[in-house]
């Protein structure tokens, strides 16, 4: 009688494609920072504008995807951090003419203090889930009415970058058309694609998807739960709060309604799920494929093919196409673009 023995995998090929997955998240940093920085090269201004609100919307979705892909923690409330950085720069600035910077790092502090709050609030007596995720959403709102009665923040009426003659880095400020704002906002993307590579490998980040995967085992073996999920909160509203500032600094103005309005949450959440949540770049994906979306399909219905031409000039519908897309997104490609594409290249390496 003959006995096979069987060896037990080791540990060493897997930390090899750890390495390699880390290693190629951050060539594939290094190639976006190169190939973006080129692109003003050869936009014209129009596509440059469209370029921005895809930083925007990038920032919008990396954020999210820390606290709600990565943490677990859904968020339908990501408005509030959004608006507490666009007007936290937007007052310091209007009201004592304070550089736009400061008022980013101001804005990125308040708004993780803010999230840590209202989080802590809520685990503390144990909102989750769908509950968690409406204390987010009651959150912005409260915030949106909050601000709409304030006179120090202007009311309904809002803030108003004062315009200066010619270009200044320090106050965050060029003239219209210039590529230095798609610059700055493509270095603050890469810096917070950097963090999310940094955060989702390091101990504390795989703490926090063990925590997101099967909390009462994450704490049972020893793991601070609360305090992994208030890190991705803080880490994922700090991010939220720069893309407010560079909204406000880009279109020159901020209100309740573009700050806090429910529209804003939904930007992040869509970009984030479209691309792929819980990845590092899925977020980015989704961000170039939704926000020329609105101005593709009112484009198509504004001159459509000879066939479709009794849609012309029918108003609203450009929001019906545009949330008829999203919906095939979510039913054809549930894990989102990046997230499909990934699974499928891990299933076929795997065979």
């Amino acid at each position: 009688m003959t006995t096979t023995s069987v060896h037990a995998p080791t540990a060493a090929p897997l930390r090899t494609a750890r390495s390699r997955a880390i290693a190629w998240d951050w060539v594939l940093l290094v190639a976006v920072l190169l190939v973006g920085a080129s692109l003003p090269l050869f936009l014209p201004p129009a596509e440059l504008n469209i370029a921005v609100r895809v930083l925007v919307f990038a920032l919008m979705g990396i954020g999210w995807n820390i606290m709600s892909g990565f943490g677990g923690l859904f968020s339908f409330g990501h408005a509030a951090y959004f608006g507490i950085g666009s007007y936290a720069a937007a007052y310091l600035l209007v009201e004592h003419g304070i550089s736009p910077w400061l008022g980013l790092l101001a804005g990125m502090v308040l708004s993780a203090a803010a999230a840590v709050g209202i989080s802590y609030l809520a685990f503390r007596y144990r909102l989750q889930g769908a509950y968690y995720a409406m204390s987010t959403f009651a959150f912005a709102e409260m915030l949106r009415l909050f601000v709409t009665g304030n006179d120090a923040l202007q009311r309904t009426v809002g803030f108003t970058v004062p315009v200066l003659q010619g270009s200044s880095l320090g106050m965050f400020q060029f003239p219209a058309g210039s590529p230095s704002y798609y610059w700055l906002g493509l270095l603050m993307v890469v810096l917070a694609l950097a963090v999310s590579i940094a955060f989702v490998r390091s101990r504390a980040g795989r703490f926090t998807l063990a925590t997101r995967d099967d909390e009462l085992a994450a704490s049972a073996v020893g793991i601070d739960t609360l305090r992994h999920k208030l890190t991705a909160v803080a880490i994922s509203a700090a991010i939220t709060a720069a893309a407010g500032v560079l909204y406000f600094q880009y279109y020159m103005f901020i209100d309740p309604d573009l700050a806090f309005g429910a529209h804003v949450s939904n930007n992040a959440i869509i970009t984030a799920v479209v691309g792929g949540s819980g990845t590092v770049w899925g977020p980015l994906v989704g961000a170039v494929v939704m926000a020329p979306l609105s101005d593709l399909t009112a484009a198509f219905l504004r001159e459509p093919p000879a066939a479709l031409s009794f849609l012309a000039g029918h108003g609203g519908l450009d929001i019906v196409l545009y949330a008829v897309i999203l919906i095939a997104f979510v039913i054809l490609l549930p894990k989102g673009l990046y997230g499909t594409a990934r699974a499928k290249l891990d299933e076929r390496r795997s065979r």
